[in-house]
């Protein structure tokens, strides 16, 4: 009988099958891994803006407070974005001529709010709102990262479901004093957890249903 196929052909075969096995397994790995690369969750992402506000400056040199700025943080679920007349309390006296600030001066003019870009962003699906957790224990720089030395701002964390999740099921590591809330050096003690104990009793926090879903999709 004739031979139809080389010698070699087995070992081609074995090849291609092995290579194609591999081939497969990188495709799942990339498939299961990339959702938790910055890639994909923006983290340390700088947005640009159309004025270039420096947080370093503002907030770790001149000690400004995050409610000046974003005054609504405590009282509804988004923490707001300063009108221009906010900007022009300070800069109406202070480098009223800068070219930096040309958009602040012609949104005065203009009577049309600057048109700031959003940095941290979560899906529409989400619910995320910023009172109830300032309101209990959770400062500014566990979610937005160290802001007072930022000169663009960027995403400290990556905000994906299983980082939130992973607060939810024990904020005690999270939480802090009221009076620390906008402290932007904060870092939690040695005896964290204890304290947070203490504070999830002092801010009367249910922790039983903190990971159900309706908490976060509604």
């Amino acid at each position: 009988m004739a031979q139809h196929f080389p010698p070699s052909a087995d070992t081609i075969l074995r090849a291609a099958l092995a290579g194609a096995a591999v081939f497969a397994l990188v495709i799942a790995t990339v498939l299961l891994v990339r959702p938790y690369t910055a890639y994909s969750t923006s983290q340390n992402r700088v947005v640009e803006q159309p004025v270039q506000f420096s947080h370093a400056h503002h907030v770790g040199g001149l000690g400004l407070d995050c409610r000046y700025c974003h005054d609504a943080v405590e009282k509804s679920s988004f923490a707001g974005l300063p009108p221009t007349h906010t900007c022009m309390t300070c800069h109406s006296q202070l480098w009223t001529n800068a070219e930096m600030l040309a958009p602040v001066r012609r949104s005065l003019g203009e009577g049309k709010p600057i048109p700031w870009q959003r940095v941290n962003q979560v899906p529409d699906f989400v619910y995320f709102d910023h009172s109830v957790h300032v309101r209990n224990g959770v400062g500014c720089s566990t979610c937005h990262g160290p802001v007072h030395t930022m000169q663009q701002v960027w995403q400290d964390k990556p905000l994906t479901m299983q980082w939130c999740l992973d607060c939810h099921r024990d904020p005690a590591q999270f939480l802090r004093p009221e009076d620390k809330i906008f402290d932007m050096t904060w870092t939690p003690p040695a005896d964290q957890e204890e304290r947070g104990r203490k504070l999830i009793q002092h801010y009367l926090i249910e922790t039983k249903n903190l990971t159900d879903c309706s908490r976060c999709h509604r």
